[in-house]
C-alpha cells in the first residue's frame, strides 16, 4: 500500500510517521512517498521518517521528491498538508487583521480567508495531478481552512474527505477523564470546521456530558479558553475556536499584548528541524507536541484504513452536507460524525441544532461559500463580500480597509491582483 504525503517537509510529519509505525497492523503501509518543493527540508524530515520507521521495526519504506506526479503515482490515499507563503504567511494572517481590530488567526476571520485565497488554487491544481496519476486514489485534506479546501476538492469532483483533529482531540480528552478507552466515548459533535460543539458525549452509548461538566466544568473550560458558567448554561462543549467568537475583544487584547503563535512556532520548527538533523533522534521528540495537531496520526491512520478497508465505522470527518443541516446549502461542508467505507463517509442523523448554534453555523457557511468564490476567481469585490459577511468582521469600513491590506499583504501569491 503507497501513501503519498503533499506537503512531506512538514515539521509535523513526524507525527504523522509515528502513527504509521505504532498502527501498522490497522494500516499496513509498504511505501510512504514524502512530497515538498524544498529540498533541504525534504531530506531532514525524509531521513528522520526512515529511522523512525527502522527504530519501530517497520518494513515500509519512505521514498522523497519535489515531483508530485511522481509522488503520487500509485498511491490509494494521498494526504494533503501544505502551507502556502509558511510560516512567514501565517505571521501576516495572525497580525495584520489586528490592526483593524479584528481577532488574528490564521484559519478564521481575515487571516482564515487569506489563507484560503493563497491555499485553494494549488491544492486544486495538485488534486489534478491526483486525477491523473492516482485516479482511483482517495485525498485526505489536513489543509486549512479544511472546510473551505475540501468543498473546493469536492466541487471539482475529487474523491476528497476533510479531516481536523479537534473531534479526537475532545475524544480523548473525556476518555481520560472518565477514565476508560477511548473507543467507548462517541461524540455529539457538530458544525463547522473549527466551528463545532460537543453536545454529547456518551460512554456506552449514554450520554455522561452533564456528569462531566458538573465534575470536571473547570478544567473543560480552561482548555477551550472559555468561562464555565458559560459552558454549564449551554450544556455543552464548543470547541476552542469559539473564543475567538464568544471573547472576540479579550483575545485581540491578549493578541496585541504578546508575540503571535506564528513567531512561537517558527522558533519550535527552527529546533525540531535541528533534532531532525540529529542522526541519533530515532522517535518523535517531545518538543513535537507543542507544535499542535495532537492525535493527527491516529485519526489519519483511521480515516485512511476505513476508506481502504470499507470497515464502516464511524468517525469525525468534513463532508458534503446533503441534508444533514437542513438550514445550510447541501452543497456546504459540514463536519459531523459519518459513517466511513470504501464509497466514502456518509454523515449520520443529526438531531435538530438549537438557534444558538445554528445561527453562527448558517453565517459562516455563508462567508465559506464568498470565500471559495473569492479563492476560485479573484476579485478585490469578492474578497470584500467575503469579509463582510464574517461574523468576526462583518462592518463595511472594516471590511473595506482589511481588504486593500490583505491583497497588498498577499500580492505574490495571488496573481490576479494588481498593486496600485
Amino acid at each position: 500500500m503507497k501513501l503519498a504525503v503533499v506537503g512531506g517537509g512538514s515539521t509535523y510529519t513526524p507525527e504523522l510517521i509515528d502513527g504509521f509505525a505504532r498502527l501498522r497492523d490497522e494500516l499496513p503501509v509498504t511505501e510512504i512517498a514524502l512530497v515538498d518543493p524544498n529540498g533541504s527540508r525534504l531530506e531532514l524530515i525524509s531521513g528522520m521518517a526512515r529511522r523512525m520507521l527502522a527504530h519501530a521495526g517497520h518494513p515500509g519504506r519512505v521514498t522523497a521528491t519535489s515531483s508530485v506526479e511522481e509522488g503520487v503515482a500509485g498511491a490509494q490515499a494521498v494526504l494533503v498538508q501544505l502551507r502556502v507563503g509558511g510560516q512567514a504567511a501565517r505571521e501576516v494572517d495572525e497580525t495584520l487583521p489586528l490592526r483593524c481590530g479584528c481577532v488574528g488567526q490564521e484559519t478564521t476571520g481575515a487571516g482564515g480567508l487569506a489563507k484560503a485565497l493563497r491555499t485553494v488554487p494549488v491544492v486544486l491544481e495538485i488534486a489534478d495531478v491526483v486525477r491523473r496519476n492516482a485516479p482511483d486514489a482517495w485525498i485526505v485534506d489536513f489543509t486549512n481552512p479544511v472546510g473551505i479546501v475540501t468543498r473546493a476538492l469536492l466541487d471539482a469532483g475529487h474523491r476528497a474527505i476533510g479531516l481536523c483533529n479537534v473531534a479526537i482531540g475532545f475524544q480523548r480528552h473525556f476518555a481520560e477523564l472518565l477514565g476508560v478507552p477511548p473507543s467507548r466515548v462517541s461524540l455529539g459533535h457538530v458544525g463547522l470546521n473549527h466551528l463545532t460543539w460537543e453536545r454529547s458525549v456518551h460512554l456506552d452509548g449514554q450520554d455522561v456530558l452533564p456528569s462531566l461538566l458538573a465534575s470536571h466544568g473547570e478544567g473543560i473550560a480552561e482548555a477551550v479558553g472559555l468561562r464555565p458558567e458559560l459552558l454549564r448554561r449551554l450544556g455543552a462543549v464548543p470547541s476552542y475556536y469559539l473564543r475567538y467568537f464568544y471573547a472576540h475583544d479579550a483575545v485581540v487584547g491578549e493578541q496585541r499584548s504578546k508575540p503571535s503563535r506564528a513567531a512561537e512556532v517558527a522558533a519550535m520548527e527552527t529546533r525540531l528541524l535541528e533534532l531532525y538533523a540529529d542522526p541519533s533522534v530515532v522517535t518523535k521528540p517531545e518538543l513535537l507536541a507543542g507544535r499542535g495537531g495532537a492525535y493527527y496520526s491516529e485519526a489519519a491512520v483511521a480515516l485512511i484504513a476505513s476508506l481502504l478497508g470499507d470497515r464502516g465505522d464511524v468517525q469525525v470527518v468534513n463532508v458534503r452536507n446533503d441534508g444533514t443541516l437542513p438550514f445550510l446549502d447541501p452543497d456546504a461542508v459540514v463536519e459531523v460524525p459519518a459513517a466511513v467505507t470504501a464509497a466514502g463517509a456518509r454523515p449520520l442523523p443529526v438531531a435538530p441544532v438549537e438557534p444558538l448554534y445554528a445561527g453562527l453555523i448558517g453565517h459562516v457557511s455563508a462567508y465559506e461559500t464568498l470565500a471559495l468564490e473569492a479563492a476560485r476567481h479573484g476579485g478585490a469585490d469578492r474578497v470584500r463580500d467575503a469579509l463582510l459577511a464574517h461574523p468576526l468582521v462583518g462592518q463595511d469600513a472594516v471590511a473595506e480597509e482589511l481588504t486593500g491590506l490583505l491583497l497588498e499583504a498577499n500580492h505574490s501569491f495571488l496573481p490576479w491582483t494588481v498593486r496600485p
